[in-house]
Order: structure tokens, then C-alpha cells, then sequence
């Protein structure tokens, strides 16, 4: 990689991490979805256009900030904004003159990332368009990567996205926190994002790494602010507990060179004991308050692997029983998926093969490189090493992660030794 190519990358690596933040604080500025991430990507312009000489800032994010507000100034008065804009301009400015960003906002959280992703979820869009979106603004992903995610044409998410700006912009939303009833009935949307948002940051499903722990992070902190909000919704406390205890074997899932560690090979000694505990206490209180949705099964899921201390004292019967719960309460083939592992695990590979075979027509899951890596593996256990690799193969050629792709061809190598 030359140097130009090497400081393209970090300058790209600073950018993806920041602009979330950046596209927030500039749309409580200027109030307009579509405008921020214009200016946000007018910034990075510049940051092409400087870093690679003058290197990158001491605070990239506050450097990126301050390019696309004196951006944001110099458009709203170019175009001479017509009288509504006139107090804006003044409000921008004077925010402009002091450091406390912060200061200036008078809501309940205070966060505007939240305040992004509530008018992200806003009810003049679909919930396709409210996930994809705030995927795009909060999560800083790309179409392709939201596209995996919903199991969705690229072009068809990328029209969501166009379509979903120029929405909120048409209606003016404002930049404010949903109060009320109207913050209770997005609440649902927002927790599906959140939890969209972290497992791209657990699972990456494009790129040369396994993880993407700055995903997880900004997923769990606005999870943590939403249940401080909401006490009293369990929803809300389900998924954070399966945030937190999903993000407690960061440390024992790749190892030093990258390569992924599966689960049942992770050392435990290396999970987060003390979010293990936090998810724990979340997912009581969310059983206490009556929760029984799908994020507080999943988390009870969870739960069974963080509280084994060895792989060999998983409950996997237990795990069942709740897939299947979970299969009632929202029926998904990747579920199904998933249950058949756990089947694998409690009643053996031949039980699990028959469900995982059900599933090859499902048309959610043409291209799903899961469901032939879960066949390869359960062959592999059944000694029909040549249809394994076969399986194994084809898995590697649907992923686009590079270190699921050599772990996927490292196991089908292994069936031809």
C-alpha cells in the first residue's frame, strides 16, 4: 500500500467513526437531514484535501465539526434563506462563538445522536425507510452493508435512503426528542436500529475485519441513555442486556492476527465478567417488569452462554425451548437458522440437518452465507466430508467479510486432510 493509499484509508477509518457525530450536531444546526450529511461530506473533501499533508488533527472529530459549521454558515448565507431560515442563521451563529455545544440543547437526554435516530424512526417514513436511514446517519454504514443486513437489493435500500431524507426535509421535522405517546410509539422502531447497528458491529458483514467495535459501542451507550429514559420498558432493558452480554467475549472472539474464534473454542476467562453482570441485572429487570418480547428472549439466549463457564455447560435444551418461543413470537427462517444449531448442539447433527435442509429454498435466505456454512459444519460432524467442503465453499463465496471467508475455506481445506 503506498502512502497515499495509507492515509486515504485512515483518513476514510476517522471519517466512518466520526461522522455519525458530526451528522447529528450539524442537523441540530441547520435542521435538515439531507443538508448535514452534505456538509459532513464537504468536510471529509477538505480532510482529503489537507490531511495527507498537514497529518491528521490532534481531535479529527472536532476539526471535521468545525469545517462543516463554517460549511453550514457559508451556505445558509449564500442562499439568502428566506425569513423562516432568518432565526436559524442567528441561533447557528451563536452557537458558533462558543465551545459548549452542549449547552445550548434543553431536552430530557441531551444526546444528539438520539435525537437523530428518533427523527430517523419518525412516522412519515416506513420502517424500512426509518431503519435504513438512521443505519446510514447513526451507524455510518454503507447501502451495501444495510443491504446485507435487511437481505435487500442494494438499489432498493439506497432508494429508501434518498427518498427518506428528502421526506423529513419536505416536512421540516424538527430536531427535537418525541414526547409522550409519540415517544413511546417509536420506540419500537428505534430499539430495531440500535439493535441492527450492533450486530454489523459484531458480525461484520463486509470488510477485512471480523468486528467493528465502534458500532457496538455508539449501539450499547444509546441503549444505556434509552433505558435510563424508559425505566419502566422492559423492551428496552432486553436489548440492552443482550448488547451487553454479546459484547462481553469481544476480547475472546479474534485473535491477535484477526482471525475470528468461534464460540464454543472462545477461552471464557477472557469475557467481560463484569458485562456479563451488567446484562444479567438488565435482563432481571426487564423479567421483573413483565418482558417477554423478542430482544428479552434473545437475551435470556444469551444469557445461558454467559452464565456456562465451559462451553460443555451451555443449557442447549433450554436454548431451544426459547429459539422456539422466538420462532412463535416473530417467525424468521434465520431463527429457524439458528434453532437448528442449537438443536445440533442438544439431540446431535442428523436432527439438525433435517430442519437446516428445510431451509435451502427459503427465499429470505438465497445468498445467506450462514445457512451453508451451518450444512458444512453439521456434515463435517457426520463424516460426509466431500459434501461439507462443497457447503464450505459455497459459503466463502457469499460472504463478503475477508476473515469469514478464510475461516469458511481454512474448514473446507481441513475436509480434504
Amino acid at each position: 500500500m503506498t502512502s497515499v493509499q495509507a492515509s486515504r484509508t485512515s483518513i476514510d477509518a476517522v471519517f466512518r467513526s466520526e461522522s455519525p457525530r458530526l451528522i447529528a450536531g450539524l442537523t441540530r444546526l441547520v435542521r435538515d437531514v439531507g443538508l448535514a450529511e452534505e456538509l459532513a461530506q464537504d468536510a471529509l473533501v477538505v480532510a482529503l484535501e489537507k490531511w495527507p499533508t498537514l497529518g491528521v488533527p490532534q481531535n479529527p472529530g472536532a476539526w471535521l465539526m468545525m469545517t462543516a459549521k463554517n460549511r453550514a454558515l457559508d451556505t445558509l448565507r449564500k442562499h439568502k434563506l428566506v425569513q423562516r431560515k432568518h432565526e436559524e442563521i442567528a441561533h447557528v451563529t451563536e452557537i458558533t462563538q462558543t465551545d459548549a455545544f452542549e449547552d445550548a440543547l434543553d431536552d430530557d437526554v441531551g444526546d444528539d445522536l438520539l435525537r437523530l435516530i428518533f427523527i430517523s424512526c419518525h412516522p412519515i417514513l416506513s420502517m424500512e425507510a426509518r431503519v435504513a436511514l438512521t443505519l446510514r446517519l447513526l451507524g455510518g454504514l454503507t447501502t451495501e452493508e444495510i443491504a446485507r443486513a435487511f437481505l435487500t437489493a442494494e438499489a432498493t435500500i439506497a432508494q429508501r435512503i434518498v427518498r427518506a431524507k428528502r421526506t423529513l426535509s419536505e416536512a421540516q421535522v424538527p430536531f427535537e426528542l418525541p414526547r409522550g405517546d409519540t415517544l413511546w410509539e417509536r420506540t419500537s422502531s428505534v430499539l430495531g436500529v440500535l439493535y441492527l447497528v450492533f450486530n454489523e458491529g459484531y458480525s461484520a458483514t463486509v470488510g477485512e475485519d471480523w468486528v467493528r467495535p465502534a458500532l457496538c459501542e455508539d449501539a450499547l451507550r444509546l441503549g444505556r441513555i434509552l433505558a435510563e429514559l424508559m425505566p419502566n420498558e422492559p423492551e428496552v432493558h432486553g436489548l440492552v442486556a443482550l448488547m451487553e452480554i454479546q459484547a462481553s467475549r469481544a476480547r475472546a472472539r479474534v485473535k491477535p492476527n484477526g482471525e475470528p474464534i468461534v464460540l464454543l473454542l472462545q477461552d471464557r476467562t477472557q469475557w467481560d465478567h463484569e458485562a456479563i453482570q451488567r446484562g444479567l441485572l438488565a435482563l432481571q429487570r426487564a423479567e421483573a417488569l413483565g418482558g417477554r418480547d423478542s430482544y428479552v428472549l434473545q437475551a435470556q439466549i444469551a444469557a445461558c452462554h454467559g452464565r456456562a463457564r465451559v462451553s460443555e455447560e451451555t443449557d442447549w435444551r433450554r436454548i431451544v425451548l426459547l429459539y422456539t418461543e422466538l420462532a412463535e413470537l416473530t417467525p424468521s427462517p434465520v431463527i429457524e437458522l439458528n434453532r437448528a444449531v442449537a438443536v445440533s448442539m442438544a439431540d446431535g447433527p442428523a436432527a439438525a440437518l433435517l430442519l437446516v435442509d428445510a431451509l435451502t429454498h427459503e427465499p429470505a435466505l438465497v445468498g445467506y452465507p450462514f445457512l451453508p456454512a451451518v450444512r458444512g459444519d453439521l456434515l463435517v460432524k457426520l463424516g460426509r466430508l466431500s459434501e461439507a467442503r462443497q457447503a464450505l465453499e459455497q459459503a466463502a463465496a457469499l460472504t463478503r467479510n475477508a476473515r469469514e471467508r478464510d475461516l469458511l475455506l481454512a474448514r473446507a481445506a481441513a475436509c480434504c486432510s
